[in-house]
């Protein structure tokens, strides 16, 4: 029989389920006749479970962890599929059949140790100090400077083109004049800073849409000059800010980096929202907004999948976890990355809040880092309505336009039934993308108007 790694007693597997209802449920799955196949080896067990549909989900764990995957929706982690495997394995282990996994199982196993492997590669490359280390650490400061100075360069001419602008008017709205922005965008990202092209290119396709696009495109024209601004005294500047410069103008930080010396908070976090969406070349952003129970921090999961490809880790608005968040370095405190993350839970423990307290939120945050994009905010007492034509949020006898097509406004609007609901959106500076709603009503998300 294989060694398993974990004791396979009814009490043990009973004791990962995320809440009770989960091990009912896995319970009431422990019958032969629903798996058509079980399977086990030295490394994982496997298994077929027959639900509604015509193809049976797939269930698997890695008993070094051990780790769950199963093929069926569920949120809850470990799913009632994997818990009911378990329970299967623990009172009859005779009904596994003995031998080689299959492809979908060795396959996950196979990247599940490629992972682990990776991260312990990069764990001894850093704990082993190589004989050359100061020659490569100079190498790198060449190599930054280098960078640094191309992108100071950019935004010394990147200010000179403002100045010309502005010198002939933003009423001109040619063809030939978009031609000019999208030539300059594309310098700036030759010049390695390509975050700097990516807001001049949101500043091109904002020229003469809207009735306020002479003030929308100004102002973003305004945040562009007080980069290049900022970056011509860089080294003056304080080490948080500096920090924030360098996600502006589109140099990442290694997360690597990030991990292994980025601040930690261990909390349980509740998952707020969640946005994705599609960018140029068959890239999706995916947007993950949490907030820790005990200290009250909001943190930012940026995460990006390329060519189609999915995420490693799900995210579903309204779970939460107990997992220590690593903050990126910068003035506005918001991207993390998780570390030690636990199971998913299924209660969330939603955040009280007021109205003023998210402005003065909104306001630290600006203050601290001008550019920040996007804010989260969790609106409570607010009531959907429709006006016009237009989609928007009131509450405490103030009106908040909502970014929202007809999809996603009409659901919204529907699911409050006219009654007060607390929003958690995203703040652009100008309108409020709802992402989730919840209060007597239940929860409503983004995902199931789009």
């Amino acid at each position: 029989m294989p060694d398993d790694s974990m004791p396979l007693s009814v009490d043990a597997v009973l004791s990962l389920a995320p809440d009770p209802a989960s091990a009912k449920a896995a319970r009431g799955l422990v019958s032969p006749a629903q798996w058509p196949t079980l399977g086990v080896n030295d490394a994982a067990v496997w298994g077929e479970c027959q639900g509604s549909g015509a193809k049976p989900y797939q269930t698997q764990v890695d008993l070094a962890g051990p780790a769950f995957r199963c093929s069926c929706p569920s949120r809850k982690f470990p799913c009632k599929h994997g818990l009911a495997l378990m329970l299967l394995r623990a009172e009859q282990g005779t009904l596994f059949k003995i031998g080689d996994a299959p492809a979908w199982v060795s396959e996950w196993l196979a990247s599940r140790v490629d992972k682990a492997q990776k991260k312990e590669e990069r764990e001894q490359t850093r704990a082993a100090a190589p004989a050359d280390a100061e020659a490569a650490a100079t190498r790198e400061r060449q190599r930054e400077a280098q960078r640094w100075a191309r992108i100071e360069g950019s935004a010394q001419e990147l200010q000179r083109w403002l100045a010309d602008q502005i010198g002939t008017g933003l009423g001109v709205r040619s063809p030939a004049q978009r031609a000019v922005w999208q030539t300059m965008a594309a310098r700036l990202v030759d010049a390695q800073a390509p975050g700097l092209g990516q807001r001049l290119r949101e500043a091109t396709e904002g020229l003469g849409q809207g009735a306020d696009w002479p003030e929308r495109t100004l102002r973003r024209l305004g945040l562009l000059q007080l980069a290049c601004d900022a970056i011509s005294r860089r080294e003056t500047l304080p080490e948080d800010v500096q920090a924030d410069l360098r996600l502006l103008v589109g140099w990442p930080i290694d997360k690597a980096e990030v991990l292994a010396t980025g601040p930690r908070v261990r909390d349980h976090w509740t998952v707020l929202g969640v946005a994705a969406e599609e960018r140029d070349d068959k890239l999706t952003e995916r947007r993950a907004w949490l907030q820790g129970e005990r200290s009250g921090r909001r943190a930012l999961l940026l995460d990006h999948a390329h060519g189609g490809r999915g995420f490693d880790q799900p995210w579903f608005a309204g779970t939460g976890l107990e997992a220590t968040l690593v903050g990126f370095p910068g003035a506005s405190a918001q991207r993390a990355l998780v570390d030690e993350p636990g199971p998913l839970a299924s209660d969330p423990v939603w955040p009280t809040t007021t109205v003023a307290q998210e402005w003065a939120s909104v306001a630290a945050r600006v203050a601290a880092c001008p550019w920040v994009s996007l804010h989260p905010m969790v609106l409570p007492g607010l009531v959907p309505l429709q006006a016009d034509g237009a989609w928007w949020g009131v509450a405490e006898g103030r009106a908040w336009p909502l970014a929202a097509n007809p999809a996603v406004g009409w659901s919204l609007l529907a699911h409050a039934g006219g009654a007060p609901l607390t929003l958690m959106g995203e703040w652009d500076g100008e309108r409020l993308r709802p992402l989730t709603a919840w209060g007597a009503q239940g929860l409503w998300q983004w995902s199931t108007g789009e």
